[in-house]
């Protein structure tokens, strides 16, 4: 038996909503200052926390009757879509002031609702010049650190090496495949499955779509058409990120939106490209604009080179950069950032100057700039 429209949105009104334990983010002090003045377009990949944020945003309004929450994904929406003409009628009705539409898709509703203060909550950003955009990624390295109860940096970088950047999945001490399992299955249709393995197989790779087509059709049934679809609608949810290469034109590195879910759905996958992947997806949730120079690091508009290195001693490092030294003056590089596990070091080579920063100390730095 399906609901009315005002009985199912009287349901949605009458919720008692909590969070378990949230751990707050960085974007949430800029969501109350903005939504105070205007309507608020929070997006961001599945998985990156939007939901949890929303619900302690709402924990901490004074006016709880005067708050609407609609979870488009419940279930009893299915039989009963919301209409707008209903859910404005229920606005005036019972003075709603604030209204969150979650899980929000283009086609939900004909007319956005005229209310005091509105945030639509989506994956990808809602085209409507009425809406401020706020986008939400999946966790850095400071936000994991806060939810580390009792860890050392040390401690904490292995955790985040294995537990990744989700929410979710960081709050998890143990069975972190166990997590991971109950998230692909939770937030992916089969189909969208099966190409996430696909890709998580050429995860760090340079790779074109056409080349992934191929990959894919020899594993299971796909048209081209349906790829090219749901690598469109991948890369603007920022699931996938396609990195532009410097040298060549032929193929772009190809990354999924977190390391250790690519690892889980990849067990052959080196600790370097899951390392090399960890601080490229660092450099564009900090938003530096960035390319690769082959499988020699990251250049940022800045003319500085990311490299990646886990291990490597400075003597060994000094060497290789003594070889590689033509090709950074090609390439007009003016400082080279080395992305260790834990060693520091640094040095000059004609004027170049050269760091070595562990991760856990060099994202901190690029947070802050």
């Amino acid at each position: 038996m399906s609901f009315r429209p005002m009985e199912l949105l009287a349901y949605c009104h009458q919720q008692n909503l909590l969070t378990d334990s949230y751990i707050p983010r960085k974007q949430q002090a800029f969501l109350k200052e903005k939504s105070e003045e205007q309507h608020i377009n929070l997006f961001g990949a599945r998985g990156s926390g939007k939901t949890a944020l929303i619900l302690d945003f709402i924990s901490k309004e004074i006016d709880k009757k005067g708050v609407l929450y609609i979870d488009l994904d419940d279930p009893n929406f299915i039989l009963s879509p919301l209409y707008s003409a209903s859910l404005q009628q229920f606005i005036h009705k019972e003075k709603i002031k604030l209204l969150i539409l979650d899980h929000y898709a283009p086609s939900a509703l004909l007319d956005l609702p005229s209310v005091e203060r509105l945030i639509v909550v989506s994956r990808i950003p809602f085209e409507d010049a009425s809406l401020h955009p706020i986008e939400l990624f999946p966790l850095d390295y400071e936000e994991f650190l806060a939810f580390e109860s009792t860890a050392s940096h040390g401690s904490g970088l292995n955790h985040f090496l294995r537990s990744g950047t989700l929410p979710q999945l960081a709050r998890s001490q143990k069975t972190h495949t166990q997590t991971m399992k109950t998230f692909l299955f939770a937030a992916f249709s089969n189909h969208e499955m099966h190409l996430l393995i696909t890709l998580a197989q050429h995860h760090g790779k340079h790779i074109s779509i056409h080349q992934l087509y191929l990959f894919a059709k020899e594993k299971f049934k796909i048209s081209k058409d349906s790829l090219y679809k749901l690598i469109k609608n991948f890369t603007e949810e920022k699931l996938i990120f396609f990195i532009e290469e410097q040298d060549q034109k032929s193929g772009k590195k190809m990354l999924l939106f977190d390391f250790a879910f690519a690892k889980y759905l990849n067990l052959n996958q080196p600790f370097m490209i899951q390392f090399d992947s960890m601080i490229a997806l660092a450099l564009i949730k900090h938003g530096m604009q960035i390319q690769t120079l082959g499988i020699h690091g990251y250049i940022t508009k800045h003319n500085e080179l990311i490299i990646p290195s886990a291990f490597e001693s400075e003597e060994v490092f000094w060497v290789k950069s003594q070889n590689k030294f033509s090709l950074y003056k090609k390439h007009n590089i003016q400082k080279v950032t080395i992305v260790t596990i834990a060693n520091t070091y640094e040095f000059v080579i004609e004027k170049l100057y050269f760091e070595a920063l562990p991760f856990d100390e060099w994202s901190v730095i690029y947070d802050e700039e």
